[in-house]
């Protein structure tokens, strides 16, 4: 069972960087599993078969800004909710 834990880093990088991160994320989605960590903390996740993205652009203020934020379901976590297929019965 995994436990809930939270990994969060904030830095100041150039382009080259940011595109040696952003594909290490793609390999990891391909691989199924990625490791996120700096100097202080490191963090570990199973990728699901399905995931919602979101992307964001944004221009305001003299500022750029770019989100992309990628959510699904932790496929170690136990099945909360989940009780099989629906069933409808007609009553005849």
């Amino acid at each position: 069972m995994s436990s809930d834990k939270r990994f969060s880093h904030e830095s100041l990088q150039d382009a080259k960087t940011i595109k040696t991160l952003l594909s290490a994320l793609s390999k990891g989605f391909g691989k199924g599993e990625m490791t996120l960590s700096d100097d202080d903390d490191t963090l570990v996740l199973h990728t699901g078969e399905l995931m919602t993205v979101r992307i964001k652009g944004e221009r305001a203020e003299g500022r750029c800004s770019v989100g992309l934020r990628i959510s699904w379901a932790d496929p170690e976590a136990p099945d909360r909710g989940a009780s099989g297929r629906p069933k409808i019965e007609n009553g005849s």
